[in-house]
Parts: structure tokens; sequence; C-alpha cells
């Protein structure tokens, strides 16, 4: 099964700490790669746009950020980025390319 999980953290989801998926906004089920490749272009060019960076590393892990787009963290006393992620997963694991 493939899996295409949108988080939105103040961490690059390649970071994969152990609670990201409490972070997880929403997610989408595959069966097949076709329908899963095909959802995941989709879902990245209707979010380039919108953000002033992307990176993408390992086939499998996709960033969003814009400078401006920062959180005020109490327990660090200072602003952090934000980062918005697709991860692709099969059976549960990330799909690295």
């Amino acid at each position: 099964m493939y899996e295409v999980v949108y988080m939105k953290a103040d961490f690059e989801p390649w970071w994969m700490f152990e609670e990201w998926r409490d972070y997880s906004v929403s997610s989408k089920t595959f069966t097949n790669i076709i329908d899963t490749e095909s959802y995941i272009k989709e879902v990245i060019g209707k979010m380039k746009p919108y953000f002033e960076h992307y990176e993408v590393r390992k086939g499998c892990f996709h960033a969003f950020w814009s400078t401006s787009e920062k959180h005020y963290c109490e327990g660090c006393e200072g602003d952090l980025q934000l980062y918005h992620g697709i991860i692709v997963l099969v059976d549960g694991e990330p799909n690295i390319s």
C-alpha cells in the first residue's frame, strides 16, 4: 500500500522524528504506484507557487517553506521556521528512490 502524507511542522519531513505523525495534516492511500505518482505531481504542482523554497530528498521527502512563515517557540524563546512536508510511504516506510 502506498501512502502520501502531508505534514506541517518546525522540522523538515526527512528527519522523521518519532512523533512526526503528530504533525500530519492529511494522508491519502493508493494501491498502485501510478496513481500515487500522479497524485504527488498534482500536489507538488499546486504547492510550488505558494512557497519560496522547495527541496526534495531521497525521492520521497518533499519540503516547502517561505522564510516569512514562522511560529514562536516558548521552550526555545524564539521563532522557528515552519515547513510543509510531503512524505511518500510504501507499507509504512519511506519510499526511497
